[in-house]
């Protein structure tokens, strides 16, 4: 198990402007349609292939219940189906539609749309800015998420998880 440390003021910083960017993601993403969880499904299934329902509940920090009924209402639109695995006729896998792949690609379209107006705004030094830092982001996120048992740094995050858990 690695240690936990806790986090200098300059990632602190760094969290913040994730979480500034994620909010403009949301805000850019198009409304009404599909949850950004059901976005992140699709995406996920549409980037690395078929996966078990289970492992799709993980990476996506659902739980399996709410993964089914997220699955079962994306085969109802059409923009996922479950299959049985090639190798193991007893494994079910989901996989991401044409459907699917067209409407990831719209909303990936209508946000690149409203981001390039954002963008216009910028200097060119800050545009390449943010160019040359999307390698380093491509790494951070192809990274695995410490597992959630994994004990937070901040002992009152502790507290807070025990009062969740006591009431939940």
């Amino acid at each position: 198990m690695t240690e936990v440390t806790a986090p200098t003021p300059e990632r602190c910083d760094i969290v913040a402007g994730l979480e500034r960017l994620l909010g403009l993601i949301r805000v850019l993403s198009p409304s009404g349609g599909i949850s950004l969880t059901t976005a992140s499904t699709l995406a996920r299934l549409a980037a690395a292939g078929p996966h078990r329902l289970s492992d799709l509940a993980a990476k996506e920090g659902v739980t399996q219940p709410a993964m089914t009924q997220l699955v079962s209402r994306l085969e109802r639109h059409g923009l996922a189906e479950r299959r049985g695995h090639r190798d193991d006729r007893r494994v079910v896998m989901v996989h991401i539609t044409p459907a699917g792949r067209e409407l990831l690609d719209q909303r990936r379209q209508q946000r690149a749309i409203r981001l390039a107006g954002l963008l216009d705004a910028l200097s060119p030094e800050d545009e390449r800015t943010i160019a040359a830092a999307l390698p380093a982001l491509t790494r951070l996120t192809d990274q695995h998420a410490p597992a959630p048992e994994q004990p937070p740094a901040n002992p009152e995050d502790n507290r807070a998880g025990a009062i969740e858990r006591e009431t939940a």
